[in-house]
């Protein structure tokens, strides 16, 4: 698979709260030509920042800081905003899985990811975001 060419203007936002996960998405996304806006840890914080900044992608973990997790923040970003979503969580239990499979999600990454899944979601994530923009425009 080819490297996705982000425009420099393709800007990310990863909302995780394991340190050294979020730290290796960051250099992940910077490799790939991401400019990545903001590392959070809690819904809260990335809920603000997504309607504030707008970034082209959002990876967003399931678990995190807080009393909200990561499946209600991206169910509140998208009430406000139209940015395609990628879930990066260890957690595929059933229960998981079937409160994911409810949300207007672009992608699904399981811990450990690889690189060539992290590439590839973000590629189809990104394109499928592009066409749901074209069909509303016609």
């Amino acid at each position: 698979m080819t490297t996705p060419n982000p425009s420099p203007e393709q800007r990310a936002l990863i909302v995780e709260d394991e340190a050294l996960i979020a730290e290796e998405l960051k250099e992940r996304l910077s490799r790939l030509g991401f400019s990545v806006i903001g590392t959070v840890d809690s819904a809260d914080e990335g809920i603000a920042i997504a309607t504030r900044e707008l970034p082209d992608v959002i990876l967003m973990d399931i678990r995190l800081r807080g009393h909200k997790d990561g499946i209600q923040a991206a169910h509140e970003i998208r009430q406000q905003v139209d940015i395609p979503i990628v879930y990066v969580t260890a957690y595929s239990d059933k229960l998981t899985i079937e409160r994911v499979k409810h949300t207007d999600h672009d992608g699904f990454i399981l811990k450990p990811f690889h690189r060539h899944d992290l590439q590839s979601t973000l590629e189809i994530a990104i394109e499928r975001h592009a066409i749901r923009q074209k069909r509303r425009l016609q």
